[in-house]
């Protein structure tokens, strides 16, 4: 095969475009990349919501757990809809920015009235109302979470710089999630019943919305130049509308982005059940006996080690593509929750098998938690590093379908990613839920409650097994992953020669039946 091309590495962090293959300044990429973290400040606030419910709204663990997850489901059946309307667009202020302002506007509102206004109306009334807000609450974060996906293709098509994203989006993730998930236990504090407290979540909800809106307006600049016809698929301004009915038939023949779902959604599943914030207190608090101790520790460490492992997950994607990247460190992730997984079991068996830091004179670390720091600290850096990197993978799946039919749809592609992705993270919080009723618990245990009797083994499943399968299914669905590192070079290649041919005049059908392996491109092309 002759060998295929990306843009010298003197160009590597300009707005540069050769042959059809285009780079963008990197500060667009980190800016761009802040949209996913806008996002995901929501998502953190909703990890608390099932306190709130129960607290407030006046429902049971069960039904608040449900309600969870068929917001979640709603959700996810939306993101077709948006996604379609994504594939539509093609305005002044471009395809994806007018969904990155529509989606955080209804998220700033509707997040303010639920935590705000909800449990001042009369009982009856509290849980329709909220059940109503929730719904348009969703619809708002489907509008915007979509251009995470959606813009990929169009920020930069060069096989080198496309998984720089990852790297930024872990950056932009440690920081604002960080900030998140440092200041809810603090806040926490300061209120009578913690988490389950109105004066918790009307403290929270305004730092996220701000936050959320500063960032918001940071991936509006960086998607701004790139968000233009040039750079959708390869028809430009000229490509061709994608009918309703068509959509099932690019699902069926896509086989990457089936695998790419599969993947997707293990990875989340594993994140959204391991990290759920009922989770985390029946180990530091009901189990470990320390919460305040241990919980901040743990993040912080968890956060550290994901330093060194998405520099070397970039490395690896941009040496051998993204999809031998994505399994290597989430092998190591497996290999280390074994780890944990024998520590957590040899929980409970003397004083020796119990994390502890902080003792009455000072620090005070014994050999299990030295085991538990190393297993647990290597496991999750490896995983968190590896974690949204299906997302710029959306774009070589989107980039292959173009390649494969000629058809550009971003939106599509990535709000069918995203719907398999939350119709599985969805099960998250009832999963909780159900496993707390097994040891006959009527309320979600706080960092404050005491040890029952089998929450370990709650732990145990919620906390290493069911990440442990997830990151398993994630391995078996990418070992038929046809996008390697090599495959998505001869992809751009042929895209680009056929987008340079389609600008120059020629129908897309022929440039499409001409050109399509990299041995029959002109020499400029395979430089």
């Amino acid at each position: 095969m002759a060998k295929t091309r990306s843009l010298p590495d003197k160009y590597y962090d300009k707005d540069y475009e050769h042959n059809g293959i285009h780079r963008v300044p990197l500060w667009r990429i980190a800016g761009y990349a802040l949209n996913n973290t806008a996002t995901n400040l929501y998502l953190m606030m909703m990890n608390y919501a099932t306190y709130y419910l129960m607290g407030w709204v006046g429902v049971g663990m069960m039904v608040a757990s449900s309600l969870t997850m068929m917001m979640r489901i709603w959700d996810g059946v939306t993101d077709p809809f948006v996604g379609f309307m994504v594939d539509k667009t093609n305005g002044k202020f471009g395809k994806n920015r007018p969904f990155i302002v529509i989606g955080n506007i209804i998220l700033c509102v509707t997040s303010y009235i639920a935590f705000h206004v909800t449990h001042k109306l009369p009982q009856g009334v509290r849980f329709p109302f909220y059940v109503v807000v929730l719904m348009v609450y969703y619809l708002g974060y489907t509008c915007q979470c979509v251009v995470t996906k959606s813009a990929q293709s169009c920020m930069t098509n060069d096989p080198k710089q496309r998984p720089l994203f990852t790297i930024f989006n872990t950056v932009g993730s440690l920081l604002g999630m960080g900030v998140m998930q440092f200041l809810a236990p603090i806040l926490a504090k300061n209120y009578e019943g913690g988490y389950s407290s109105a004066g918790f979540f009307r403290t929270l909800a305004p730092v996220g919305i701000v936050m959320s809106i500063a960032l918001t307006i940071l991936a509006i600049i960086g998607i701004w130049e790139k968000d233009q016809p040039k750079y959708f698929g390869i028809g430009g301004e000229k490509t061709e509308k994608v009918k309703v009915s068509e959509y099932l038939q690019i699902i069926r023949e896509n086989k990457p982005m089936q695998r790419l779902m599969i993947a997707g959604a293990g990875t989340k599943l594993a994140l959204s059940i391991a990290n759920n914030t009922t989770v985390l207190c029946m180990l530091y608090g009901c189990m470990m006996g320390a919460y305040d101790g241990l919980y901040l520790p743990m993040m912080v460490l968890g956060y550290a080690c994901s330093v060194p492992f998405f520099i070397l997950s970039v490395r690896t994607s941009q040496k051998k593509g993204q999809k031998a990247s994505l399994t290597k460190y989430v092998s190591v992730a497996l290999a280390c929750y074994v780890g944990v997984l024998v520590l957590l079991l040899l929980w409970g068996h003397g004083d020796a098998f119990h994390l502890s830091l902080l003792g009455e004179n000072g620090l005070s670390i014994n050999l299990y938690t030295i085991l538990f720091i190393l297993f647990f600290g290597i496991g999750y850096g490896a995983y968190y590093a590896t974690a949204d990197m299906p997302i710029p993978m959306v774009a070589d799946c989107s980039d292959y379908e173009t390649y494969r039919s000629g058809k550009y749809i971003p939106g599509i592609m990535g709000t069918l990613f995203s719907l398999v992705d939350k119709l599985v993270s969805s099960l998250s919080a009832t999963v909780v839920g159900i496993a707390v009723t097994f040891i006959g618990l009527n309320n979600l245990p706080t960092q404050y409650d005491p040890y029952t009797p089998g929450m370990n083994v709650v732990v145990i499943v919620l906390f290493c097994v069911i990440p442990m399968v997830a990151w398993a299914a994630t391995l078996i669905a990418m070992k038929g992953y046809s996008l390697t590192g090599e495959k998505m070079k001869e992809i751009q290649a042929v895209n680009a020669c056929r987008r340079d041919a389609v600008a120059n005049g020629m129908k897309l059908e022929d440039a499409m039946e001409k050109w399509q392996t990299v041995d029959q491109l002109p020499a400029e092309y395979r430089a």
